[in-house]
């Protein structure tokens, strides 16, 4: 067993997630989150990585090559994060403003894109191949990690946007969250597997101006809790 290759793919697997889950609790200064839960929340999304493989590998056997497949395995990724997120983290009595239920979304999201980045760097790596696990470990910052962050930070959204309401617009917002983030996330990977080269950098840009836009949602919802908390 190759102990350096696995630490490197550790390594190049988490690196991209933790800068970016660096990033997100910054957006949280005012009110921020226990470390224990961000943690934990982390770990949960790592937890969903195997659940969802084998799922999607039963899929795999039911279906052939097409949108279909790749749609039911962007649902079981998007659905099993959700449903570890609620079962574990999101009923904390530390959820008590609507932004954090999007920056939770969102470390569970980075949870899973780095368990997945390590797997995925895991072989190049074995097979020394350091120049295609270094540029993987890239692309997948700037994609496939970014990915996950929007379409789990999709479903916080709408729990979000949602969360001063009635309990069933906030059932049936998460609903129609799951749905556009299933919807994302099959099309980036679609388009991932099926353009060409110089379109899938297209698809790439794409995912970061959606990013931008997360963005400045994140701070509306910073308004939204601050109004909230002056009507209190």
């Amino acid at each position: 067993m190759d102990l350096s290759a696995i630490f490197s793919a550790i390594f190049f697997g988490l690196a991209p997630a933790l800068i970016w889950l660096v990033f997100w609790i910054s957006e949280d200064r005012a009110r921020p989150e226990p470390k224990r839960l961000i943690a934990l929340s982390f770990f949960v999304g790592m937890l969903a990585v195997p659940i969802s493989i084998t799922i999607e590998a039963w899929i795999d056997l039911q279906i052939g090559a097409g949108f279909t497949k790749t749609f039911l395995w962007s649902l079981t990724e998007e659905v099993v994060k959700y449903a570890l997120a609620f079962a574990i983290v999101l009923r904390s009595n530390e959820l008590d403003e609507a932004l954090d239920a999007l920056i939770y979304m969102i470390c569970i999201a980075l949870g899973f894109a780095a368990l997945e980045n390590t797997l995925y760097t895991l072989d190049p790596l074995l097979n020394q191949e350091h120049i295609n696990a270094a540029t993987l470990t890239n692309l997948r910052f700037i994609g496939a990690t970014l990915l996950h962050t929007i379409s789990s930070a999709t479903v916080g959204v709408a729990m979000a946007l949602t969360y001063y309401q009635s309990r069933a617009r906030r059932i049936n917002a998460t609903i129609v969250g799951l749905f556009v983030a299933t919807s994302l996330h099959a099309l980036f990977n679609f388009f991932i597997i099926n353009l060409s080269e110089s379109a899938v950098f297209l698809v790439f840009a794409s995912v970061w101006i959606l990013a931008l836009g997360l963005i400045v949602i994140a701070e509306k919802i910073k308004k939204l809790d601050a109004k909230y908390t002056v009507l209190k």
